[in-house]
């Protein structure tokens, strides 16, 4: 499985001994490097727990020992509404005019 920006994916021992602490990882680039046959050069962030960026990072891994958890989450749908909306609900305005 080759990553691509945007992937989350579980990087352990089995991408490179350097990783013996597993830990998620959401791809920015994979870099187009020649490297050995089966490693790639990838940037991207260091995820915690919750899936929050805690650091950028460069890493030198093995193809075959990666493992894909998913997309990475929008950040603009994380409360569920559209950006720039207040509520889903129209407010009603009362007009009085003097007679």
């Amino acid at each position: 499985m080759l990553p691509r920006s945007g992937d989350v994916i579980h990087v352990t021992k089995a991408a490179s001994v350097q990783f013996a602490a597993p830990m998620l990882f959401r791809v920015i680039r994979v870099h187009d490097w020649p490297t050995y046959e089966g490693w790639i050069w990838l940037d991207g962030y260091e995820l915690n727990a919750s899936g929050d960026a805690v650091e950028r990072r460069s890493i030198f891994v093995q193809v075959s020992g990666l493992r894909a958890v998913g997309k990475a989450p929008d950040p603009r749908a994380r409360n569920g509404r559209q950006p720039g909306l207040v509520s889903g609900t129209v407010q009603a305005r009362t007009v009085r005019t003097n007679r």
